[in-house]
């Protein structure tokens, strides 16, 4: 008899292979995490050492002003951006003298180096926009006033210097520091005024205050627009 026919068996359920996509993706998603971590962690740590190295310069100021026989103080930074109307005024909000922050005509200065005394409401738009702003009394020499102007000279970006009698001996250096002037809600907050008093000129003292402070205001635009004559 001829044999029956088998009855061929169902084809094999062919299982498809393990796939590594997933794994690789999942992987992909733990090692991006991670890399977000890390870089958040880098930013924080940047911003952390900033800071400390912008209060390690402060604190280098001070001793360095004060190693020159110039008295170094600073002042709670007054509100950024407030103008008023009249360039002679002298608003009861400063907290300085020489004013070093707070309200300020909408002007500043022309930036250069000045034989008669200039407005103070004007001078302190200057500080605003990172300015170092020096002034002199009455009494200080003639040699002392040619040291000023030299300098002045040297690096003339950014710099105001301008007689102000009523300093008598003194010469005055300041500043309007905000070192997180890049986040509006801090800005205001975390700045200040930076005033050193001397009775001399020192070159080392008036240099490392300079480099410190110099384009470092609450409002800080470019290098370039604040050269002599702008």
């Amino acid at each position: 008899m001829p044999r029956k026919s088998r009855t061929p068996a169902p084809p094999r359920r062919v299982q498809a292979p393990k796939s590594r996509k997933d794994t690789r993706s999942s992987r992909a998603i733990v090692v991006a995490a991670i890399a977000a971590g890390a870089l958040v962690a880098v930013v924080a740590a940047a911003g952390y050492f900033l800071v400390r190295d912008g209060e390690a310069q402060a604190k280098d100021v001070a001793t360095t002003m004060r190693d020159a026989g110039c008295t170094y103080t600073t002042y709670p930074g007054l509100q950024s951006g407030v103008h008023i109307a009249n360039p002679d005024a002298t608003p009861k909000q400063w907290n300085s003298f020489p004013p070093t922050s707070g309200p300020h005509y909408g002007q500043w200065v022309i930036w250069g180096d000045y034989s008669q005394p200039v407005r103070l409401a004007m001078s302190t738009h200057n500080l605003e926009h990172g300015g170092i702003v020096i002034f002199y009394g009455s009494g200080v020499g003639a040699d002392q006033v040619e040291q000023l102007t030299r300098f002045y000279r040297d690096d003339p970006s950014a710099m105001l210097v301008a007689p102000l009698p009523k300093l008598g001996d003194k010469i005055a250096v300041t500043a309007w520091y905000a070192p997180n002037a890049d986040k509006p809600d801090q800005a205001d907050k975390d700045s200040k005024g930076v005033l050193a008093e001397c009775t001399r000129y020192d070159e080392n003292a008036f240099k490392t205050f300079r480099d410190t402070y110099r384009y470092k205001g609450p409002e800080r635009i470019p290098p370039e627009s604040l050269q002599p004559g702008s």
